[in-house]
């Protein structure tokens, strides 16, 4: 990945990609732009915007993502976006990231709601199982 590349994979620049979703100067179109630019702030390790992007109903009261070791966050794969309705939508995709020299990959299912015209992230299911809410960004 060239260093001016987004992380989520788009193969546009963060300027016109992530970035101005991450910098709050626009808000994500889809569901599968927020999971995006949800993924673009783990390898940056924006917490404040994951916050942000998180449905208060599922929102943890803080993020820390200085796990030590962290993961090293290495591609994005989406494998499916759904719309359900105009406020809901589904997103699959799996996420490769390497911890203490090993690859390893989450596949997660996404719920996104849509409130006033704001997508959030809600919750998931990974490798079918329920996402722990607990603030770890090895539990998401």
């Amino acid at each position: 990945m060239k260093t001016n590349s987004c992380p989520c994979g788009s193969g546009k620049t963060l300027t016109h990609c992530c970035g101005p979703l991450l910098a709050g100067d626009s808000s994500a179109a889809t569901a599968e732009a927020l999971m995006r630019s949800r993924y673009s702030a783990f390898t940056l390790q924006d917490a404040a915007y994951l916050l942000r992007t998180w449905h208060e109903q599922t929102r943890p009261a803080m993020l820390d993502l200085n796990e030590t070791p962290s993961p090293k966050w290495i591609g994005l794969n989406v494998i499916a976006a759904q719309v359900i309705d105009e406020d809901h939508a589904v997103v699959e995709f799996v996420a490769r990231y390497k911890l203490g020299g090993r690859a390893h990959r989450l596949h997660e299912t996404s719920r996104f709601v849509r409130e006033q015209g704001l997508w959030y992230y809600v919750d998931g299911l990974i490798d079918g199982q329920p996402i722990s809410t607990s603030g770890s960004a090895a539990d998401h």
